[in-house]
């Protein structure tokens, strides 16, 4: 099993990023605007359509307010398994790290998959960062 592991930080507070990240119906707006351009949520599924036109369902797994966590699964698509999550600490009153880690089989999913998560890191830090400085 492949893993794609991503930790990257933000320069904004640890809470406002977690909200983000927590607002599962809204990756497309709060989270990740750009890379992600549509998300709708059914109860538990939300289903992600990408900028490159990809469209995939998650099942959320897990929203731990506690730790900061959000753990999803892809339900079909190409990967035979497909899970990951996001986690938020703090660094600071105005930094915060966010890791993102995905386990995949197959293995020769991994390229694929690596390369949207660091395309997805770098929309999420733009988003959030550019939605900080901009809030009232």
């Amino acid at each position: 099993m492949a893993t794609v592991y991503k930790k990257f930080d933000v320069a904004v507070p640890c809470q406002f990023a977690w909200g983000a990240i927590r607002d599962i119906g809204n990756v497309h707006y709060r989270l990740a605007a750009g890379f992600v351009v549509n998300t709708v949520l059914e109860n538990d599924v939300r289903t992600v359509t990408f900028a490159n036109g990809f469209v995939v369902k998650e099942q959320i797994v897990t929203i731990d307010d506690k730790l900061h966590r959000l753990a999803y699964t892809s339900i079909g698509g190409k990967a035979s398994h497909h899970n990951a999550y996001f986690q938020v600490t703090s660094i600071s009153e105005n930094m915060s790290n966010i890791l993102w880690v995905t386990d995949l089989l197959p293995d020769e999913m991994t390229s694929t998959i690596a390369q949207m998560v660091e395309t997805g890191s770098l929309a999420i830090k733009k988003t959030l960062e550019s939605k900080f400085l901009s809030k009232p």
